[in-house]
């Protein structure tokens, strides 16, 4: 039996319609391609099958998560109310404990002032009962109060002592006296008799022969030896008082110590 013989013209018709087939594929593809890029203005994963996937992924990750909700930013706001409101209250509770402190130092100051002048007065009516003094006393005023009992014997002290070793003290002798309940002009005075306002001490800043002390500075010969006086001689100058201060010579001591008083 003869053979079967397919001649080249039988095939070309398959062949033909084999590549047309692709060709519809090809361009569906492309088509589909073009069409998801169009739609999404750029890059769209669901042109490939992925966007039910991510937007699967993004609600699985809420889930766990957990979204925002009303309580918990009312609970947030409420947090940050309560922190505003504990500090605004510190505050407050601060202030008020200065002012506190500061009403009652000066009512411990002017407790502090009103003893020293009833202090003074009392001293003052014990020397002249029992020990009379030379000098009148009624010129220091010490219900004045310490600020203006200051001012004005600084002032005073601060003339007499101008020029001397001792000049621009004047604050230093005041605020002494007044702490003492002594005579402002006492000390300033005893300077002049004993070392010519501190032009010749016989120690170190120590301008009243007092005892055998030397001093670091004025200021502290002057609070150390107001403070002696107090202590030990009274509230001002007496003939008794210059007879224990300078025994040998307690007479001419008395006289000139009291002028240079006088003259403040």
């Amino acid at each position: 039996m003869a053979q079967k013989r397919y001649s080249k013209s039988h095939r070309r018709p398959a062949v033909i319609a084999g590549f047309a087939a692709c060709l519809v594929v090809t361009v569906c593809v492309t088509i589909g391609i073009g069409t998801s890029f169009a739609g999404a203005g750029g890059v769209n994963t669901s042109g490939f099958g992925l966007g039910d996937a991510v937007a699967s992924e993004d609600a699985s990750l809420t889930d766990v998560l957990g979204a925002p909700s009303d309580t918990s930013v009312r609970e947030s706001t409420q947090l940050s109310n309560s922190a505003q409101r504990d500090i605004t209250k510190g505050i407050e509770a601060i202030e008020a404990k200065e002012e506190a402190d500061r009403i009652a130092a000066e009512e411990a100051a002017r407790a502090e002032e009103e003893a020293k002048i009833q202090a003074a007065l009392e001293k003052k009516a014990e020397q002249e009962a029992n020990n009379p003094p030379a000098i009148d006393l009624s010129e220091v005023d010490w219900t004045v109060g310490k600020e203006a009992f200051i001012a004005e014997w600084t002032g005073r002290i601060d003339a007499y002592l101008a020029g001397s070793p001792l000049a621009g003290q004047g604050v230093t002798f005041a605020t002494a006296a007044w702490d003492n309940g002594v005579d402002p002009r006492w000390s300033p005075a005893i300077s002049n008799t004993e070392s010519s306002k501190g032009a010749v001490c016989f120690l170190p800043y120590n301008a009243w022969g007092w005892g055998s002390s030397s001093f670091s500075s004025w200021e502290e010969a002057i609070n150390t030896h107001v403070a002696g006086l107090a202590n030990g001689y009274g509230q001002t100058i007496t003939y008794w008082a210059a007879k224990k201060y300078c025994p040998p010579n307690y007479d001419n001591w008395f006289r000139d110590t009291l002028g240079q008083m006088q003259s403040i």
